[in-house]
Order: structure tokens, then C-alpha cells, then sequence
């Protein structure tokens, strides 16, 4: 049995009522079209491992037992962040004229002067074919003279991993490279300010104390609710303080509460005070709690099948450990330790995130090591909050589209956002931290520190 290509969509399904939705899932088997709906309402649970039955051939008679451990074939859903499993495909010929001619009318609106209906040219010619390269570079100088050079940078840099020996973007990124770095950097130095006026909060404080406390509640109820979980924040603190479930939710996302509360006092207690020398064993040992109380048999164990996340294809589970030796070598290597530490956090987050070593809690494992990393350095721990999850993973799509930059700068923007909390909270007329609000989505302003 060969699986080609799936696709996932959503219908309603009148014999059923009219408000029953479905998701359709398509799958060529063999050159064979297969459609197999399931309730909307099961995503997360049945509709997931009937996925991976069927993909394993299970459902046609067929499984995958005689079959050595670790050469399987069989394909597994490896993350709540996949909804839409799709492969990339060229555009047409159609699609490419279309392209060219709204660059061709971009270009006349800009030598005009009217950059606005350039700028909108632009973007619907990447909205129609992403890839092409000469709207690429265009859309960059046009943001470059608008003073946008990150954005510009990321353009042009995303057109020559398209086409690498492109003069026009070659001459151009030169030109913004630099500029990006001194920018990036600034950014480090405004971060490390703020590192230090926190430290010079005596550890007593009891505002410090108080506003940690709420902090590490905080950073599980978002690092589970990026991944799907429903608990509300007193949930979870009930399920941490009492040890008592929750009546009326699921056992799978009081235990994932659990787990991420042990991972935290392992993180805490063991490998905060120790520095450098994180060692595979420490990574295993961080899974092993984060999804030991939900998965005991995969918790701490590497995948044994091949898994998609969106566009990404990790590599197949006979080279994890090699990739995962490589990792470590990395992580205790003197080039990642003279990185700045927030960027040495994002790295590391991204890198594991990118091998994706086990078969579910990839995303809070990854968000744990970069903490240690960041912690290790005398940097509180950072909260991705559920509301960025939009953006997270658009910065990492980004990442495995050729350039890292824009996650580790979506990662020093949590760490600046993080900062100033704990600042405002340990101010003067302190504040506790904000409760989750789905209107929030990062902090408007923030706080001046001269450097």
C-alpha cells in the first residue's frame, strides 16, 4: 500500500442535521481516491487515531506487525497543530503570467508614484505564486524605502533561497544585512538592560515571589493551550494545588497538566543550577515527564515512525538519534554558548522542534530547553502565550523555509514581553499578571531602559 498525497477538508452533512460538520479527510492509496469523513466534534481524540489507522492500512486488512521495528512505513499525526496535511505544488503557467503581469503593472504604478497600489500589486502577485522571485526583490526595495529593512532583509533573503544566484537580490541583502545585524543587536542589548534592572531586585522581594509563582502557573496553562488543551488557568492551579480532577474534563488534559508540572520541578531542581553539559539523557528525562502521564509507553522514547508537521517532513525515525547526538553536540559546542543567549534559546528551541524527536510533546519539551538555556544565563523563563500561536507557528513555517531569523526575533519579543511584566509587577504599586484574554496579543508598549 502506497499513500501519495492527503488532504483534510470540512463540510456539513445534511443527513445528520445541519449543523454537523464534518472534516473530510483524501487519500490516494495506490493511485486510488479514498474519502473518509469524520465528525468535526473528534479532531483531537478519535478522529486522530482513526487517522493513523488508516494510514498504517489497518482500516483495508493491512497492518504493519510483520514488519521490522523502526522500518516501518506507516505515517503518524504527530501534532494538535496539524489540521492540513498538503504537498506544495508548482504554480501553472497560468498562474505565473498572472504573476508577472500584476509585478509588470507594480512597477509602472511605482514609477508613477503610487507606491500604495504598487505595494497591493505586489502582494496579490506572492499571494497567486509565493515563490516568485522577482516579486520578492521588488516588494523588498519597496519596504526598503519605506524604512522597513527587517521586513525588506527577509524578502530578499527568501528570494535567493528560491534562486540563490539572483544578482538583484545578491546586491540588495548585501546592502541590508549589516543593518539587520546592528538592529538585531540592539534589540539583545535593550533585553539585557532589562535583565539587569530585574536582577537587581532583591531575591526576597516578596512582589518577586508572588508574581514567579503566578508566572509558572501561567506558563503551563499557555504552553498546553498552544497544543489544544481547554483547562482554564484556576483549573489547572486547582490540579497542581489539590492534586484533585476537574469533574467534566478530560483525564488526557488533567494528566498533560501533570506532566508539565513534573517536567518543571525536574527543569527547577536539576538543570537550572547546572551549566552548560545538557546531555541527551537530560532531554529524554524532560519528555519522560511531559507526556508520562499521558503516553507512558512513548514518554522519553524516540519516535519509531515517520511523522509530517504541516510543510515539514522531519527526518525519518532510523536517523533521529544520530540528529539528536548531532543536537547535543551542538548544544554543549563553544560556537552555540558564545551565541547571545536568547538567541541560543530560539536555536536550540527551533532545532529540536525541527528534528522532532518523539511522537507527541515536540512543542512543550522544545519550550522547557530553551528555558533551561535561558535560565542558565541568569534570564527568567519566557511564556509563549496561546493567543501568539498564529504567529509561533508562522515563524517556524519560516524557519524551515530557509531563514531562522524571524522566530528568534518572535522569540526576543516574548522574552522583551516577559521582561516587562516582571518589571511592572515588581514596581512600585505592583500589578499581578494579566489573566488570559483572548483580546491579547502582546504588549503594546514597552518599557524604556537606557543602555
Amino acid at each position: 500500500m502506497t499513500i501519495t498525497s492527503m488532504a483534510v477538508a470540512e463540510t456539513r452533512c445534511a443527513s445528520l442535521g445541519s449543523q454537523t460538520w464534518l472534516r473530510a479527510v483524501l487519500v490516494v492509496i495506490s493511485g486510488s481516491l479514498v474519502v473518509v469523513f469524520f465528525p468535526l466534534g473528534c479532531l483531537e481524540n478519535h478522529y486522530k487515531t482513526a487517522l493513523n489507522v488508516l494510514l498504517q492500512g489497518n482500516l483495508f486488512g493491512w497492518n504493519d506487525r510483520n514488519h521490522t521495528l523502526g522500518q516501518t512505513t506507516g505515517l503518524a499525526v504527530a501534532s494538535t497543530a496539524l489540521e492540513i496535511l498538503v504537498f506544495k505544488q508548482k504554480p501553472t503557467s497560468d498562474i505565473r503570467f498572472e504573476a508577472k503581469a500584476a509585478l509588470n503593472q507594480a512597477l509602472e504604478m511605482k514609477r508613477q508614484g503610487k507606491k500604495d497600489k504598487a505595494h497591493k500589486l505586489l502582494h496579490h502577485a506572492l499571494k497567486i505564486d509565493p515563490n516568485h522571485v522577482d516579486a520578492l526583490t521588488e516588494l523588498g526595495i519597496l519596504l526598503e524605502e519605506e524604512k522597513d529593512i527587517v521586513q525588506a532583509d527577509y524578502l530578499y533573503s527568501k528570494a535567493l533561497v528560491i534562486s540563490p544566484h539572483n544578482e538583484k537580490a545578491l546586491v540588495n541583502r548585501d546592502r541590508t544585512l549589516h543593518l539587520v545585524e546592528e538592529i538585531d543587536q540592539r534589540f539583545f542589548s535593550i533585553i539585557d538592560s532589562k535583565v539587569k534592572k530585574l536582577m537587581s531586585i532583591p531575591k526576597g522581594n516578596p512582589a518577586l515571589h508572588r508574581v514567579m509563582e503566578e508566572s509558572y502557573f501561567h506558563h503551563i496553562y499557555h504552553t498546553v493551550a498552544i497544543e489544544g488543551n481547554t483547562l482554564s488557568l484556576a483549573e489547572i492551579r486547582h490540579i497542581i494545588e489539590t492534586r484533585y480532577a476537574v469533574p467534566g474534563k478530560s483525564l488526557e488534559e488533567q494528566n498533560e497538566v501533570i506532566g508539565m508540572h513534573a517536567a518543571m520541578k525536574y527543569v527547577n531542581t536539576t538543570l537550572v543550577s547546572r551549566i552548560g553539559s545538557v546531555t541527551n539523557e537530560d532531554i529524554l528525562e524532560i519528555h519522560r515527564r511531559v507526556l508520562g502521564y499521558v503516553d507512558p509507553v512513548e514518554a522519553g522514547c524516540y519516535r519509531r515512525n515517520q511523522v509530517f508537521v504541516g510543510h515539514h517532513i522531519p527526518p525519518h525515525p532510523r536517523d533521529v538519534e544520530k540528529h539528536m547526538q548531532e543536537f547535543v553536540q551542538w548544544l554543549n559546542s563553544d560556537d552555540a554558548m558564545n551565541l547571545h543567549p536568547v538567541e541560543f534559546a530560539a536555536l536550540a528551541h527551533y532545532k529540536l522542534v525541527y528534528i522532532h524527536p518523539f511522537v507527541d510533546g515536540n512543542g512543550r519539551t522544545s519550550r522547557l530547553l530553551m528555558n533551561v538555556i535561558l535560565m542558565q544565563a541568569g534570564y527568567p523563563p519566557i511564556t509563549i502565550r496561546k493567543e501568539q500561536r498564529s504567529e509561533y507557528y508562522h515563524v517556524l513555517e519560516m524557519a524551515n523555509e530557509g531563514d531562522v531569523r524571524p522566530f528568534i526575533r518572535f522569540i526576543a519579543k516574548c522574552a522583551e514581553t516577559t521582561l516587562d511584566l516582571l518589571l511592572i509587577a515588581t514596581a512600585e504599586h505592583p500589578v499581578g499578571l494579566p489573566e488570559p484574554n483572548p483580546s491579547f496579543s502582546e504588549c503594546k508598549q514597552t518599557i524604556a531602559v537606557k543602555t
